[in-house]
């Protein structure tokens, strides 16, 4: 502890600087029940993380089945050549597996989000909050798990109280 007017180093428990005789402040007694409500919330984050990492391995898992029986349908009935552009309009050819690879992209930077999200909490960072708050707002719309974590996300890392807890982990 220093002196708040000239900078003097003060000894534990000492009530006057020495050398310009100000009364030193007394030190700030602790927030009653802080460690419990720090430990409390950070097993929050953890379980919060790990159900990122759940969701990413979720929805990599049925996108990847789901992208791999839209192409097995498309390509055996023979789709791509059909419809409202198999007169030429528009190349058949590169038109389905196109759309087909735009999903794909989606799906991995989904997962991806999704993954750097649970790392970021697991690992107590301030980019990982910021990560975490942007894929969930993101999966708000992937009813029913995206929009459930989106918003347990968004309670747990939002608002004042939250925020000084997480800053403290």
């Amino acid at each position: 502890m220093y002196c708040s007017a000239c900078g003097q180093a003060l000894a534990p428990g000492q009530g006057f600087c020495p050398k310009c005789g100000r009364p030193s402040a007394a030190p700030l007694p602790s927030v009653p029940g802080m460690e419990f409500q720090l430990e409390n919330y950070a097993g929050k984050v953890r379980a919060l993380a790990v159900v990122w990492f759940i969701y990413a391995a979720i929805s990599l898992l049925l996108g990847i089945a789901g992208l791999t029986f839209a192409h097995a349908f498309f390509s055996h009935f023979g789709m791509w050549g059909h419809g409202p552009w198999g007169n030429g309009s528009m190349p058949p050819e590169w038109f389905g597996p196109a759309i087909l690879h735009l999903i794909w992209i989606a799906l991995l930077g989904r997962a991806v989000l999704a993954l750097i999200a649970g790392w970021g909490l697991l690992e107590h960072t301030q980019w990982g909050r910021i990560v975490a708050i942007i894929a969930a707002i993101l999966s708000l719309i992937r009813f029913p798990l995206g929009t459930a974590l989106g918003i347990w996300t968004l309670i747990v890392l939002l608002g004042y109280r939250n925020t000084t807890l997480y800053e403290q982990l």
